[in-house]
């Protein structure tokens, strides 16, 4: 080419910078156009925009723009679109600039800004466009509307994209399904179904938005039978729907959805696995994880880390910190999501060493910390008491990272300063927070109240609570067991006609176990199994082991004024104890136990599973509502401090 200057023109030049696929390919043709003296024309000036845009270099776009003599909508279309897709504000600027200039949009410039006002939701803008699509003429055109439909739903007002869509002209699948979407992820789901019932074509995508929003706004019996009748099922329907039903607490349907997938001949993506190992992770079954974790490898998706950060997670929260640390060590790519669910992990076994240590070594990585990492820190000193480290990594925050402190974070300095015993300042703590508190810092002084039988304090707290959030029950129970503790039967009694008088339930314990893959559940008292009588055979060998032992039942944990054979009997009938029972009688003698419980263990719970870990010489795992437990010869992972 350089031989034959001459014969190069404008279309020659387009053509090859057309074919560039990469940056240095594209520049490498830019300085020749330059060099050569060639002066480029308005259509190689804008195939250079595109070439620049194509290959990421927007500031390289922008300057040979601002260069070209003229420019035509075409020259700006390219450049807007491009900001746009990255959610950049820029691209609303360029389009301000491109009118001042007195070039005139066409219908591709409008469907290129719009999503611009979607990703940084700028609804009065988005409004402006409207009216300048007015104006132009082009609000007949049916990708200009479908944008501007998109537009709306996505900036919150639903309102005003039901107009749009009602006032076109011509509606494609995508308009319908842009609106179905919008009322659904709205929670207009009765809307969204009517919609979708008048809809003339649905598409895959279509079927997908309304069974995700049905599954996301607890619709889930519909989600399923649209699910069922669906005539097309792709990869990504089947991942919507496991995602949906993991997310929404139906976790052993997505498990079921899963093998249901496979038997389809359906190959999972990475998508799946991600929506299977939360589910997984949800019910603790370790055992399922595990297979999982097999299938991941043989189809060597290991390299993807949202992959691996959701298997460290599922270890983690499943009891397995080892196994969590094993694939965290194995990674082959580390992002601050990795180290933060790792060091959370520790945090939440208690394993405050090596969550600071971990976190140290994040630091020297040159992995900067994010918000969530710090709440994994400071959680980690909490579960051990460790306040002036805490305080440090609290400060450290604001000093070293320059980041504002948010409520998650006071939260647990809060409950730092509480579970240490140190009530007075966790007041004063709350008292200088530069935000107004909300009812999870009382929650967790509360929460301390109850641990140090501080009842006037509880009480002044418990009525902050009550005033916030009238409805939630948990300040009830936990003033319950604060008078419970004082044996103050009087003032339990008062409670309850509360709670009874505002329509409040209290919440009642419930814990699951995995065996041979499968989960079970039990509540207190629970007699609904078919082993039931087997289960309370165990319960009784167990009790009579423990008092040999030397165990003494913690009667203060029960919330009614009984002598104490009758409270001994409920203690005795709590739901991880049954499942205890149960999982000892259908596991191997040595084999490890793992039990999920959906409230905070109780006191006589966690002294009667560390009786019973001795005295069956098994490890059990509790996982609460709060941390996990790990009970092994008599004693507790989290050395009584919880």
């Amino acid at each position: 080419m350089q031989q034959r200057d001459s014969l190069v023109d404008s279309d020659t030049y387009a053509s090859i910078l057309q074919r560039c696929k990469l940056l240095p390919e594209g520049k490498l043709v830019h300085t020749h156009i330059i060099q050569s003296g060639f002066k480029p024309n308005m259509y190689l000036g804008n195939t250079l925009v595109n070439m620049y845009t194509k290959c990421g270099s927007l500031e390289d776009a922008l300057r040979v723009l601002e260069e070209m003599p003229k420019r035509n909508a075409v020259s700006w279309t390219v450049i807007i679109a491009a900001y746009a897709k990255n959610g950049d504000s820029e691209a609303l600027k360029l389009y301000y600039c491109m009118r001042k200039t007195g070039v005139q949009p066409n219908q591709f410039t409008f469907a290129s800004v719009l999503p611009a006002c979607c990703n940084l939701g700028t609804l009065e803008q988005g409004k402006e466009i409207h009216l300048d699509i007015i104006k132009s003429g082009f609000l007949s055109d049916a990708f200009v509307g479908s944008a501007l439909l998109d537009m709306y739903v996505k900036c919150g007002n639903i309102e005003d994209a039901r107009q749009v869509f009602d006032d076109m002209l011509e509606r494609d699948v995508v308009a319908w399904t842009s609106m179905i979407a919008g009322y659904a992820r709205h929670g207009l789901v009765e809307e969204a179904l009517v919609l979708f019932r008048k809809m003339p074509e649905r598409n895959v995508v279509s079927w997908t938005a309304i069974i995700a929003g049905c599954a996301q706004h607890h619709y889930f019996g519909k989600a399923l039978k649209l699910f069922r009748r669906m005539p097309e099922r792709d990869v990504v329907s089947w991942n919507a729907m496991i995602a949906r039903c993991a997310q929404r607490g139906y976790s052993a349907e997505a498990l079921k959805l899963f093998e249901e997938l496979k038997m389809r001949g359906v190959i999972p993506d990475s998508d799946t696995f991600s929506g299977v190992l939360l589910a997984c992770t949800n019910l603790i079954a370790l055992e399922q994880g595990k297979e999982i974790h097999e299938e991941i490898m043989m189809r060597d998706l290991m390299s993807d880390v949202f992959l691996g950060n959701a298997l460290v997670d599922m270890y983690a929260k499943c009891g397995s910190i080892e196994d969590a640390y094993q694939v965290f060590d194995k990674l082959p790519k580390r992002d601050v999501v990795s180290w933060t669910t790792m060091i959370s992990g520790y945090a939440m076994h208690g394993l405050v060493k090596q969550a600071i240590c971990l976190f140290e070594q994040m630091q020297e990585s040159g992995t900067t910390p994010d918000s969530v990492t710090f709440i994994g820190v400071l959680s980690a000193c909490s579960n051990a008491g460790l306040v002036d480290a805490g305080r440090q990594y609290f400060d450290c925050m604001s000093r070293v990272y320059h980041m504002k402190p948010v409520m998650e974070h006071y939260c647990c300095m809060v409950d730092l300063l509480g579970r240490a015993g140190r009530l007075e300042e966790a007041v004063d703590f709350i008292n200088k927070m530069p935000t107004i508190p909300n009812a999870v810092i009382w929650g967790s002084l509360l929460s301390a109240c109850r641990i140090h039988c501080n009842v006037e304090l509880g009480e002044q707290v418990a009525e902050y609570i009550f005033e916030l959030e009238p409805r939630n029950p948990t300040p009830y129970l936990l003033l319950l067991n604060i008078y419970a503790g004082a044996g103050r039967w009087d003032d339990i009694n008062k409670v309850r006609r509360m709670m009874k008088d505002r329509g409040i339930k209290r919440k009642g314990g419930c814990s699951w176990i995995e065996v041979n893959k499968h989960m079970h559940t039990f509540v207190v008292g629970d007699r609904s199994h078919s082993q039931t009588q087997e289960i309370y055979a165990k319960l009784e060998t167990l009790s009579g082991q423990m008092r040999e032992a030397g165990y003494v039942p913690e009667t203060k944990f029960v919330l009614n004024d009984l002598d104490n054979e009758q409270k001994d009997q409920i203690l005795c009938h709590h739901s991880e104890k049954i499942a205890l029972a149960f999982g000892l009688i259908n596991t191997s003698p040595g084999t490890a136990i793992r039990i999920l419980n959906n409230l905070r263990v109780c006191g006589d719970c966690h002294s009667a599973i560390k009786f019973i870990s001795k005295i069956v010489s098994v490890e059990i795992i509790v996982r609460d509502a709060s941390r996990f437990h790990h009970f092994k010869d008599g004693l507790c992972s989290c050395g009584d401090y919880w």
